[in-house]
C-alpha cells in the first residue's frame, strides 16, 4: 500500500508539473483545428421520441492583412517605392551615392514596365540667372538620362527638359528650400497599369 500511494504522489506530482509548463502561443500562421460537432438533440413530447443529428461548424477563414500599398506598375507605386527624385549641390550636376540607387531602382522599374516612358525635368534654385539656371538644369536632365541609358534603358523612352529656376517645390529663400529645388525629377508620361 505505501508503494502505491509513492505511485500516486509521484503521478500527482508529475501531471502538476506538467500544468504548469508554459506552452509557446501558437503562430499567426497556423491553421485553426477544426471544431468538434455539435450534437443537437429534438425531443417530441406527444410520441417521446428523440431525434439527435450532428452539425459541424465550418472553420472560419483566417483573417489575413489585405495589401494596402500601391498598384505594382502604377504611378504611385513609381512614387512611393521607387523615387522620383535626385537632390544636386550648388551649381552641380554631378550624381552621388544616393542619387545613383534611386536610378537604379528607376531603371528597374522602367525594366519591369517596358511601355512607360519618361520626362526628366532638371530643376534649380533661385539663384543666378534664368538663362544660366535653364542651362544648368538642362546638364542635370542630361545626367539623369546618361545614368539610365548606362543602366539599359532604351533613351528612345526618355525625355528630357529644363525647368531651370521656373518650377521650384519648396518656397522660400533659404537652404532648405533651396537644396530641395535643386533636382532631377523623373515624371512618368505613359505606360504605367493604373
Amino acid at each position: 500500500m505505501n508503494d502505491f500511494l509513492k505511485t500516486v504522489a509521484a503521478s500527482a506530482i508529475l501531471l502538476g508539473l506538467g500544468a504548469c509548463a508554459s506552452q509557446p502561443e501558437p503562430a499567426e500562421t497556423e491553421v485553426a483545428e477544426a471544431p468538434e460537432p455539435v450534437v443537437v438533440e429534438e425531443t417530441e413530447t406527444e410520441t417521446n421520441t428523440t431525434t439527435r443529428s450532428t452539425v459541424t461548424e465550418e472553420p472560419a477563414e483566417p483573417v489575413r492583412e489585405a495589401y494596402s500599398g500601391p498598384k505594382p506598375g502604377s504611378l504611385a507605386d513609381f512614387r512611393v517605392n521607387v523615387g522620383e527624385r535626385v537632390y544636386f549641390d550648388l551649381d552641380q550636376s554631378r550624381l552621388d551615392a544616393d542619387d545613383r540607387e534611386i536610378l537604379k531602382r528607376q531603371a528597374a522599374w522602367l525594366q519591369s514596365y517596358p511601355e512607360a516612358r519618361i520626362m526628366v525635368a532638371g530643376n534649380c534654385d533661385e539663384r543666378g540667372t534664368r538663362e544660366y539656371n535653364l542651362a544648368l538644369g538642362e546638364r542635370r536632365a542630361a545626367t539623369v538620362k546618361d545614368y539610365l541609358v548606362s543602366l539599359g534603358v532604351d533613351p528612345a523612352r526618355i525625355d528630357t527638359i529644363s525647368y531651370g529656376k521656373e518650377r521650384p517645390i519648396a518656397e522660400g529663400s533659404n537652404e532648405r528650400a533651396w537644396a530641395l529645388n535643386r533636382n532631377g525629377f523623373t515624371q512618368i508620361l505613359s505606360g504605367a497599369t493604373g
